[in-house]
């Protein structure tokens, strides 16, 4: 079976994107910076790079056949200060460009790359996308997260000219059991309460991580596949939709709804908070038209899942 090369392969995303390919047979390469002398699972193996000095182990890249470019610095684990803004940048675009060096300096046989972006390209809804969805040919929208990741798919759009097939897959907020978001909505329903922020109309495009990880190896097994995807459910939510429906599946009646306001949001979060507070319907038709289907469409069915215990 064929191998692939995955950064960003530590993180919440990626440890499950590297069991879900060692689990459909294929051999996976992990770049770390750290120890790459870890218990070796499922034909997952580990090789080190450092971006900020520029080096990655060139034997990866030479026995590698697929790459899937994950890495960068976790957008929502610190408050937004300019220089945490830098990292996030830097991580994302500098990871890019060592990778499209390292294709071009190393002999290799890679095929295709696949490379994460984010569906915080658009801005905040219009009438248009309120009725359809913002779309792929979407401009960028001209804020922080607009133009990281305008920068951050530039930085890779390179390996195209190296007669590499470029699949850029923008990620809608991901559910996971495992963290990230959904552990951010369950917090505050520990305590009983189903935190709904602001008016709780603002629109949340998501994806659950299983349907991510298929959808990141359809794009490595279709050879149609090539440009820009949104990685995003069928069925788009209202903040206050989900939060209920999270709470009901939680906690059953036994819960009470608070309004956060947004400007207590913005005194904790910052700049953040225009994020978290931002309507954004993104359309997942173009990967639809692709051939891919979601396991979990609707977030009933997500939810469903990601409350189960079993």
């Amino acid at each position: 079976m064929a191998t692939i090369l995955l950064t960003g392969g530590t993180g919440m995303i990626g440890r499950a994107l590297q069991q879900f390919l060692a689990g459909k047979g294929y051999s996976v390469i992990v770049l770390v910076r750290g120890d790459t002398k870890r218990p070796q699972i499922n034909n997952i193996t580990y090789a080190k790079w450092n971006v900020e000095k520029g080096e990655i182990d060139k034997e990866a890249i030479a026995s590698a056949d697929y790459i899937i470019h994950l890495a960068g610095a976790n957008v929502a684990a610190k408050r937004w200060t300019d220089k945490r803004k830098q990292e996030i940048v830097e991580s994302r675009v500098k990871s890019g460009e060592l990778i499209v060096k390292a294709l071009k300096e190393i002999p290799n046989k890679i095929k295709t790359v696949v490379s994460a972006s984010a569906i915080g390209w658009y801005g905040p809804d219009t009438t248009a996308s309120k009725q359809n969805g913002f779309t792929e040919d979407t401009p960028a929208n001209n804020d922080f997260l607009g133009n990281t990741c305008k920068l951050w798919e530039e930085s890779i759009k390179p390996v195209e000219a190296l007669n590499k097939r470029l699949v850029i897959t923008r990620f809608g907020i991901v559910l996971s059991k495992e963290g990230g978001a959904f552990a951010e909505f369950k917090k505050p329903l520990k305590a009983g309460v189903a935190a709904i922020l602001d008016n709780g109309k603002q629109i949340i495009s998501w994806v659950h991580i299983d349907d991510l990880c298929r959808l990141l190896l359809f794009a490595i097994e279709h050879e149609n596949i090539h440009g820009i995807y949104n990685a995003v459910a069928d069925e788009t939510v209202s903040n206050k939709t989900f939060t209920l429906k999270l709470a009901h599946k939680m906690r059953g009646k036994i819960f009470m709804p608070v309004y956060v306001p947004a400007f207590v949001l913005k005194l904790i979060m910052g700049e953040m908070s225009i994020e978290v507070l931002k309507s954004a319907t993104v359309s997942n038709k173009k990967i639809h038209d692709a051939g891919f289907s979601f396991l979990y469409p609707s977030i009933e069915a997500a939810l469903q899942n990601l409350t189960d215990n079993k």
